[in-house]
């Protein structure tokens, strides 16, 4: 007899990036799906982990990352955000920053706890919460802003609410926190067993002279608070699969118990290499005026086409309208666009758990201008 499973994740399928990167190949499209960049990553960063690799930093590093590293990551915190914060016992190396949400989901997570999130929202948030038992809470945000509407969060709190999931620079609308969202966070969390799952990677991507508003900022915020960070998206190397995660002393020794018996510990020369890197405070510091510039390129473009940008102050990405070309479902005209234009773009919808309509695919704009340039071409000739 063959065993059989029962799915932990029943309603879960091949994703949407899955499936829309395959459209791509099979009809040689330019992805502007995908958040990847396709233009080169930094030489040094490159050499450095070459190096390691040379000088023989080959095996194991300490289950919470190389010291030398978490040491650079506290240094880099009290510099931007004015916040000591432990190396030894408040910073974990991951890898990558999805692991880290799955992780610190998974650390705090009984079955029947409830975690708020709004939506559109990261594809890995509301599985994360199902696999540890959770009931995701989902809130739409409001559109055509993405602003959260505060009011609702205070009428979906309950004894049951463990944890709220925030995410700025936000994926996939561009949105960002405003100081009044992080006083109506604050007095929502006051006083109760509710942590904070802060997806903050794309921290350095943030546009128009805005300030990123990371948990990190607030001690009454951050000491309830799993910050989770990426290298990958800071130094365009998405798939070496490198990020951090920071939280108070104790709720770190809760994610370790978990990490070490997953991942253990991430790829070593690579952190080497990263140590050395951050003592560039240019190589972060620049990537949001570089980011902007594709951005507002990308938008002078998009202008000779039918499409409609939405704000987007943040992240890789940006919201475009498509509803003065078409009233089809997101779904069917992103895989049109593929098909007969020849461009990749992700639904909006699929940031949902129900899908919803608003005609508006988000498209990644970190590619070469040639990409952009060419893309643009492809989407002005669109006849549909």
């Amino acid at each position: 007899m063959t065993p059989s499973i029962q799915s932990k994740l029943p309603q879960t399928g091949t994703t949407i990036f899955t499936v829309m990167s395959s459209l791509a190949a099979e009809y040689q499209a330019i992805n502007l799906g995908q958040g990847f960049p396709d233009y080169p990553m930094d030489e040094r960063l490159i050499s450095l982990v070459h190096d390691a690799m040379k000088n023989g930093y080959n095996q194991y590093v300490h289950m919470a990352g190389l010291p030398i590293l978490r040491e650079r990551i506290s240094e880099k915190i009290h510099r931007l955000y004015d916040t000591h914060v432990d190396p030894s016992a408040e910073i974990t190396i991951t890898p990558g920053g999805t692991y880290a949400i799955y992780t610190a989901l998974t650390a705090i997570l009984q079955p029947g706890d409830e975690v708020i999130l709004f939506e559109p929202a990261y594809d890995s948030y509301i599985p994360n919460i199902e696999i540890n038992g959770g009931i995701p809470v989902r809130i739409p945000l409001s559109f055509p802003d993405y602003r959260i509407d505060w009011n609702e969060v205070k009428s979906r709190v309950n004894p049951r609410t463990r944890a709220i999931i925030i995410n700025s620079p936000h994926n996939p609308s561009g949105s960002v926190l405003t100081e009044d969202d992080i006083s109506q966070l604050r007095e929502i969390v006051k006083n109760s067993r509710i942590f904070i799952i802060s997806d903050e990677v794309y921290e350095h991507l943030i546009f128009d002279g805005k300030a990123h508003l990371s948990m990190l900022r607030y001690p009454d915020l951050f000491e309830r608070s799993y910050v989770c960070f990426s290298f990958g998206k800071v130094y365009h190397c998405t798939g070496w699969k490198m990020g951090y995660c920071v939280a108070p002393a104790a709720a770190m020794a809760e994610f370790r118990k978990v990490h070490q018996f997953n991942c253990f510990t991430c790829h070593s020369p690579v952190q080497y290499a990263l140590a050395a890197f951050l003592e560039d405070e240019g190589a972060y510091l620049s990537l949001g005026t570089m980011l902007q510039a594709k951005r507002d390129y990308f938008h002078k473009l998009m202008k000779q086409t039918r499409f409609t940008a939405l704000p987007s102050h943040g992240s890789y990405f940006q919201l475009y309208s498509y509803a003065q070309i078409s009233q089809e479902p997101e779904a069917d005209f992103a895989i049109r666009l593929t098909k007969e234009a020849g461009v990749v773009g992700i639904p909006a919808s699929a940031f949902y758990k129900e899908a919803v309509n608003h005609q508006v695919i988000r498209f990644c704009f970190a590619k070469k201008e040639s990409t952009l340039e060419e893309a643009v071409d492809r989407l002005i000739r669109i006849n549909f």
